[in-house]
């Protein structure tokens, strides 16, 4: 079999958390892989940039929500600030969710009804965010998210939610992150889903059910996946955006078997 077509990365949030944030980065890199990292604030930027590592995903907000006059004003004024740091560390991707979500993963301002106005105002909130990304020659993209287990109250939150909306919008500056991991909770069918995504897809994101660790620790066959993948012509980055059940290195190692 020859070399896949898409390329890895690997979030330093989640991985080698017992180190200081630039040491996992660095160890991330070191194990030849690229690196996703979170919200940029919390950062030294320069730190980042010295290490060498080549980033591609970054938070693409810092507050605010896509339906409310000030959330929407506070969203994209913060994007506009991300994407200047994405130029500092030549990020190309920055993700973004259905509104802020706060501590654990929760929404700040939970939605238990996302009405038909709701929807347009989301899908006009992202035509702006588009341009910003267009302006910037940055790609925005949208994280599908769970429901059931982490992420309670979340809008806009499932893949066929978030497909639908960077449908809408149709900018080649907005895409979807399609994180497997929270599709399998509250959508499953991946494979199928994958190849409905593929033309929306900037980004895969990977976890395996339950528990959300490396691949081979529960439920999602992801060595069938990958092939999948292959078989689809998917080129983008798949990320490891999940926990190590032991060690950091052995985590990886799976990750890296299971899409080699």
């Amino acid at each position: 079999m020859g070399a896949a077509p898409y390329r890895l990365a690997a979030s330093a949030e989640m991985l080698y958390v017992e180190r200081p944030f630039v040491d996992r980065v660095r160890a991330i890199h070191d194990r030849g892989l690229l690196v996703e990292i979170w919200d940029w604030t919390t950062k030294d930027i320069d730190a980042l940039v010295a290490t060498g590592a080549e980033i591609v995903s970054m938070t693409g907000y810092v507050t605010g929500n896509l339906t409310d006059p000030g959330g929407i004003s506070a969203f994209l004024d913060s994007a506009e600030e991300s994407v200047k740091v994405a130029a500092r560390l030549n990020c190309p991707s920055l993700n973004v969710h259905g509104t802020g979500l706060g501590p654990e993963g929760l929404p700040v301002v939970p939605v238990e009804v996302v009405t038909p106005e709701m929807w347009l105002t989301a899908a006009d909130t992202l035509r702006r965010l588009a341009e910003i990304g267009e302006h910037h020659d940055r790609v925005f993209t949208l994280e599908n998210l769970n429901l059931a287990v982490d992420h309670p109250g979340t809008p806009f939150a499932t893949a066929a939610d978030t497909m639908a909306l960077v449908r809408a919008v149709d900018s080649p500056y907005l895409r979807m992150n399609l994180d497997l991991y929270h599709a399998q909770i509250g959508e499953g069918n991946l494979i199928e889903l994958c190849r409905a995504a593929l033309p929306f897809v900037g980004e895969i994101q990977v976890a395996d059910v339950p528990g959300r660790c490396e691949p081979g620790t529960g439920e999602i066959n992801y060595p069938a996946i990958a092939a999948a993948l292959r078989e689809i012509g998917y080129t983008g980055v798949v990320g490891l955006e999940g926990w190590a059940r032991t060690d950091p290195d052995a985590a990886l190692d799976a990750f890296t078997r299971a899409f080699a």
